[in-house]
């Protein structure tokens, strides 16, 4: 008995002397295992292909190590003499208790090292099993509770889960979050719907950008200003969101963008505009076709060469649309003969704000900033090319284009000296 070994006379002095003893060998066993054995095993470890591993295998070595101790206190205890049987019941139950969540936490590391090591497998992002391993976490420490109130009040777990049936509907309701999660964390990785790396448009969430991170409750998202915003896994099958992963697989990316004409400014070609035009390269085989087609349908009836309404003419929008086409698809990075991406430059219907001139056709780079630089130059081409072809783009008039209508009225000296001025019509300003 470890009381025999305290040379004092008093019961009470005996038992607290023969405590400490056994708390002090049960620490001095835990240092030996930490100092000692674990230093070992960790310099064993740095030259196995686990290296990097190591913080996990340690961590899940060294929450074992305290199952020794544990095993220790609980059966040194009934060598302590003088003690109340309901305190050496008590302390063997929670050392019992203790050794049972102590595992838990060793299982709880174990899962964290499995996903580590499943995340280096070049598949990973597709099927991230992160989520199934915190469903295991839940489970395991489930387990551990239950186990560790059996030892406490030293009954049958058996007894205990009979009882859970009764309390199913509050851990339905306890666990509705994790639940809804876990199916749903199902439903996104049995049907490919995201990934870790897909860039995933979500507004009702404000989310917008890489997804970093999928676990059980939660999938974070890195937004394009390098916020992270944290979507709860259920929402992304309850409610919509844009997955661009397709658009990056396919190896193209859309240009929709389109030129607004003022449609004042479209008109006929005169033949000594046209011979002009003819100096692009990308418009004379257009401008020689339809010139002889147009010539072919003219020549089909008098009347239409006689007056030229009845006849068929060349226009500059016309003219302009053929060549925004042959431009474009002559621009190195642009998709003009793929099946699946769509090439068309097109009219719209007129709007009050002009004529759309659309641009639809994909990039062959799918990069953002790539894809915003060609389809800049692109633009910056048609926009500086458009006043060859006499056409104009629309804006809505500002300031400079106020002060320039001012400038050409009768008017203008008596707004100079602050006289009364009138608005006439949509032209400019008059004298009252």
């Amino acid at each position: 008995m470890l009381s025999d070994l305290i040379p004092i006379d008093q019961p009470w002095a005996q038992a607290l002397g023969a405590l400490t003893l056994l708390f002090l060998i049960a620490a001095v066993v835990y240092r030996i295992m930490v100092s000692g054995v674990l230093r070992v095993f960790q310099w064993i470890l740095a030259r196995t292909p686990m290296a990097t591993d190591g913080p996990h295998v340690l961590s899940i070595s060294r929450r074992l190590a305290w199952i020794i101790p544990a095993i220790i206190v609980r059966r040194g205890i009934a060598l302590v003499d003088h003690l109340p049987t309901i305190l050496v019941e008590l302390i063997a139950n929670l050392a019992a208790a203790f050794i049972v969540f102590t595992f838990a936490r060793a299982i709880s590391s174990a899962f964290d090292l499995l996903n580590d090591l499943y995340q280096r497998r070049d598949d990973a992002n597709k099927l991230p099993i992160k989520g199934y391993l915190e469903v295991g976490k839940i489970v395991i420490y489930m387990a551990a509770g239950i186990l560790m109130l059996a030892i406490m009040i030293d009954q049958s777990p058996i007894l205990l889960l009979s009882g859970l049936g009764a309390m199913g509907a509050v851990l339905m309701l306890v666990f509705k979050d994790t639940i809804l999660s876990f199916v749903a964390s199902v439903q996104l990785s049995n049907n490919d719907m995201i990934r870790i790396g897909d860039w995933i448009a979500m507004p009702g969430q404000s989310a917008d950008g890489f997804v970093i991170d999928m676990a059980l409750h939660t999938v974070k998202v890195q937004n394009w200003d390098k916020t992270v915003t944290t979507v709860p896994t259920y929402k992304l099958i309850s409610e919509s969101f844009i997955n661009w992963r397709a658009m990056f697989e396919s190896g193209g990316r859309r240009i929709q963008r389109s030129l607004m004409i003022d449609q004042s400014s479209i008109r006929f070609l005169a033949a000594d505009e046209i011979e002009r035009l003819k100096r692009f390269v990308l418009l004379r085989p257009y401008l020689e076709e339809k010139e002889a087609e147009l010539n072919r349908w003219n020549r089909a009836s008098p009347e239409r060469i006689e007056q030229s309404v009845n006849s068929r003419r060349i226009t500059n929008i016309g003219t302009f649309r053929a060549y925004v086409d042959a431009y474009v698809r002559s621009h190195p990075d642009i998709h003009t003969d793929h099946p699946d991406m769509t090439f068309l430059v097109r009219q719209l219907a007129p709007t009050p704000t002009g004529l759309p001139l659309q641009i639809y056709c994909f990039t062959k780079n799918t990069a953002w900033a790539v894809y915003e630089g060609i389809q800049s130059d692109i633009f910056d081409h048609l926009l500086a090319i458009l006043p060859e072809f006499d056409l104009r783009l629309f804006q809505e008039p500002g300031g400079h284009d106020v002060r320039g209508m001012i400038s050409r009225q009768p008017g203008r000296a008596r707004l100079r000296k602050g006289l009364p001025m009138r608005l006439d019509g949509a032209y400019g300003y008059s004298c009252k």
